[in-house]
């Protein structure tokens, strides 16, 4: 529902991480780990790793790179009826696989294909409150301390 990250386990060596969107190939992610959110997770790890904030029923999924090894290297948004192939490489032996807290070892080329579900969570929405006005509450946008 928020997000799939694959990191390295136990060293400090880069991970390749190669995905393709639909059977073609978008890229090969040298780097620390990958985050693939949805726009409910696009305001967690995917944020504080540099992707964008993506408004609920967005109908996206964001992948952004934890620490590539190349600058260049941007989260890209991309539709949600896009089916997301990953192949995991590298020196290590296992890596990891987090959803949403829960966690699991993989090992050295694993591969795993995302795609939306096909049923969808209602989410409780408060009366006085929106996802603006609470992302501006919790990031403190428009807060000035000169003010």
């Amino acid at each position: 529902m928020n997000d799939i990250t694959i990191n390295r386990k136990e060293s400090i060596s880069l991970i390749e991480i190669h995905v393709y969107i639909n059977d073609k190939f978008l890229n090969t992610y040298w780097a620390d780990g990958l985050i693939v959110a949805t726009p409910t997770g696009s305001t967690a790890y995917s944020l504080s790793s540099g992707g964008p904030i993506v408004t609920p029923g967005s109908e996206n999924f964001l992948i952004t790179p934890i620490a590539p090894h190349n600058l260049t290297v941007r989260p890209v948004v991309i539709p949600d009826k896009c089916k997301i192939r990953i192949i995991v490489e590298g020196r290590d032996k296992q890596f990891l696989v987090s959803l949403d807290s829960r966690s699991a070892i993989i090992g050295p080329s694993f591969e795993m294909v995302l795609e939306k579900a096909e049923f969808k969570v209602n989410l409780i929405q408060m009366k006085d409150k929106d996802f603006f006005s609470t992302i501006r509450d919790k990031l403190k946008w428009g807060l000035d301390i000169r003010n």
